[in-house]
């Protein structure tokens, strides 16, 4: 049988890639001062539903009742458990908070390449501070996140757009901010649909004088004056090349409240890799006022990461250096001489509590067939062992350089050549 669709089984060779994106997220984020920490997959279905919480990810929520007649969700994206969990534990930390997450998430929606229905999903958030520097921060993380991988400003580029330029421009036709969620989703949408769509759904809005052409001229604006002062810190930092300001981006959660920011993929035809941005009421709605605490933050999924890994030659072979490091087995002992397998399998056991990965064939094999399970497991050196026992013959594989070492000499030396 196969998975249910929109779900994966992740072999071996699947979870090595996976691990090493998950590994590069873990240091980037850890160098940038971030804790990691973990809430449950399962939620009640009211933690989405509180105002601000929601927007089309309510269409897309695994939701069911469960025996306790309790009607529950699988987290659809980790932002309001996060919300949920610093609002109930407030004073427990000093502020600023720099938080982030692995962890699984569902949404149903429709599958396409990168998109999957239950993905793998790093969050970032840093809650506790209003500045544009907090901004930059956490905009400067994502980069370089990016960049741990092998791409550059000629491979993605952050689009860049704050919602308040937004509440300006619509409250010259009348709409007030609390007013202007259902306007920011057809911008949202006006890149994907045909221009009639757009036109029909702002019409049906109902605010006389308003119209695409509008919209249009208005993300078409050269400057965006309330970004300058974070263009400016990250010109600072030497990023401003990754950043492109573009009125087209607001995000479609409803929850955001100030800069709003996607990493588009230039190749590969994926479009958005990651997003985020400000959302600086959340907290207080979800706990009913309690406790007001400014945050911005992004999110990466792995599904659109790993298929992104492979457009560009520069990432695909630091992933392939990275595979090469961490193969699961970096010595196989070639046991030529079956009346030293004692021999072998101490040395296996010395090796292995020294940190040395190793394997072995657990039954009589040919030579030939053990060194094709050498390659097969990916290990650096076949150790020959035969009948000139304690000498061992000791090869690279991927040379093919062979030496002859005593045995005792043997983890000296490949620690030396290991690292």
């Amino acid at each position: 049988m196969k998975p249910l669709s929109g779900f994966r089984d992740l072999l071996p060779g699947d979870y090595a890639r996976r691990r090493y994106l998950t590994e590069g997220w873990r240091d980037v984020a850890r160098r940038y001062g971030f804790v990691e920490f973990d809430g449950p997959t399962l939620e009640s279905l009211e933690l989405y539903q509180k105002k601000n919480s929601g927007g089309e990810i309510l269409t897309q929520l695994y939701q069911f009742t469960d025996r306790g007649d309790r009607t529950v969700a699988l987290r659809p994206e980790m932002t309001p458990t996060l919300a949920r969990i610093v609002a109930a534990h407030d004073r427990e930390f000093s502020k600023p908070l720099r938080w982030f997450n692995v962890g699984s998430c569902f949404r149903y929606e429709r599958q396409q390449r990168g998109r999957l229905r239950e993905f793998l999903q790093l969050n970032c958030d840093l809650l506790g501070e209003r500045s544009v520097t907090a901004d930059a921060e956490v905009i400067a993380l994502l980069i370089d996140l990016l960049r741990h991988f092998g791409f550059g400003p000629n491979d993605v580029t952050i689009r860049l757009s704050d919602r308040l330029a937004w509440h300006d421009f619509l409250e010259q036709f009348g709409i007030k901010k609390e007013n202007t969620a259902d306007f920011l989703n057809v911008v949202d949408k006006m890149e994907r649909e045909p221009q009639e769509k757009t036109e029909e759904k702002i019409s049906l809005l109902q605010h006389s004088g308003l119209t695409v052409d509008k919209l249009r001229d208005f993300m078409a604006s050269p400057r965006i004056p309330v970004l300058e002062p974070l263009l400016e810190e990250l010109e600072a930092r030497g990023l401003r090349d990754f950043i492109k300001p573009d009125l087209s981006i607001v995000r479609g959660l409803a929850y955001y409240t100030g800069v709003v920011f996607e990493a588009f993929a230039l190749k590969g035809n994926l479009r958005a890799v990651a997003g985020g941005g400000r959302y600086d009421r959340l907290i207080h709605d979800l706990s009913n006022g309690a406790v007001t605490l400014p945050a911005v933050g992004f999110g990466m999924g792995d599904a659109v990461m790993l298929e992104f890994l492979k457009e560009v030659p520069r990432a695909t072979d630091r992933e392939a250096s990275f595979h090469q490091a961490t193969a699961a087995c970096q010595v196989y002992l070639v046991i030529a001489d079956e009346a030293q397998r004692a021999h072998a399998i101490r040395l296996a056991q010395q090796l292995r509590d020294a940190g040395v990965r190793v394997a072995f064939s657990l039954a009589p094999e040919r030579v030939g067939k053990q060194f094709s399970a050498a390659e097969n497991v990916g290990a650096t050196f076949a150790v020959m062992i035969g009948a000139e026992w304690p000498q061992l013959k000791v090869k690279r594989l991927s040379s093919r350089e062979e030496v002859s070492i005593p045995v005792e000499s043997l983890s000296t030396w490949l620690s030396s050549e290991i690292s």
